[in-house]
């Protein structure tokens, strides 16, 4: 997915990637999830004046993740909004700290969007995905899923630190 600055001041209408890309180096040592179909591009680039390039557009996908209460198995659909915002200049370092602006800038006339897609891709992954919104988990003493049965386990959790005191109030 390369973005050529010349080309698109020059054309009148905006250019549309559709690409299909491959995540799994992205998502690798993550451990909740064990497959990643690939991720679907559609982003369309336009200028947005001031020799500003807006891109805008879809990324979707479908992951193979374990919930991070229950470890059940589920999948996963990943439907992110991608909009960037970027700028060519001679001295990209000097005019990212002048700015205040949500700017990338970039100093060549070709541009890769890869790296950007994946970045957007990796901010929006689910920190704990679930199974369901009520997962009730395992059971921390035997392990046994809760969301099938209760296991009847003290669940109680006394601080060693005041255990002490639990004696005091049995006289």
């Amino acid at each position: 997915m390369i973005l050529n600055f010349r080309q698109l001041a020059s054309s009148d209408r905006p250019v549309e990637f559709h690409q299909t890309l491959d995540v799994s180096q992205v998502i690798k040592g993550r451990k909740d999830i064990q497959a990643a179909g690939p991720l679907q591009a559609d982003l369309q680039a336009e200028p947005a004046g001031g020799g500003v390039v807006k891109v805008t557009g879809t990324l979707a996908g479908e992951l193979d993740m374990s919930c991070s209460r229950c470890l059940k198995p589920l999948s996963h659909k990943v439907d992110i909004e991608f909009e960037e915002r970027f700028k060519q200049s001679d001295h990209p370092e000097a005019e990212a700290q002048d700015e205040d602006e949500e700017l990338q800038w970039v100093a060549e006339d070709q541009l890769d969007l890869k790296p950007y897609v994946e970045e957007s891709f990796l901010l929006n992954l689910p920190f704990a995905a679930l199974c369901k919104e009520d997962c009730k988990g395992l059971c921390p003493s035997c392990g046994t899923d809760r969301n099938e049965r209760d296991c009847g386990c003290n669940t109680e959790r006394i601080d060693p630190r005041l255990a002490s005191l639990g004696d005091f109030f049995k006289k």
